[in-house]
């Protein structure tokens, strides 16, 4: 048959990138700000409850990556201003990490409470919309 002797064209693929769903600054605060409440809760759950140290850090680190998220978000004041807590987090998961025997849990759990109180207050979306970059 005629088909059979027509040369077969190659296959080529050429790679495309894929953009996908590009999200405006505003959606991506939001977003990140609501992961870092979630592992900032967890955190404290793990602070309370007799959680590994393994959990407890990685909750923390979590948390901080996702204020890290928030901070390139920012004008330079506002990052300062992030700064300060992400320290506070960073402080407190070195200190919990280092109570062994859980001496300090009372303490560590108000003081990953009262962070959160205070970034929920100066951080939310409504305070901060105006200060996006």
């Amino acid at each position: 048959t005629k088909k059979e002797n027509l040369p077969q064209e190659e296959l080529v693929l050429a790679p495309e990138e894929y953009k996908g769903f590009k999200m405006n600054r505003e959606d991506l605060y939001r977003q990140y700000f609501l992961f870092w409440k979630s592992w900032h809760d967890e955190f404290i759950v793990s602070l309370s409850s007799d959680s590994n140290r393994k959990k407890q850090i990685d909750c923390a680190e979590e948390a901080i990556k996702n204020l890290i998220n928030l901070k390139a978000l920012l004008n330079e004041e506002k990052q300062k201003g992030l700064d300060i807590y992400i320290n506070q987090i960073k402080a407190l998961r070195d200190r919990s990490s280092k109570d062994l025997y859980g001496d300090s849990v009372t303490a560590n759990v108000q003081s990953a409470e009262r962070i959160k109180r205070d970034i929920l207050r100066d951080f939310s979306y409504r305070k901060i919309k105006d200060y996006l970059i």
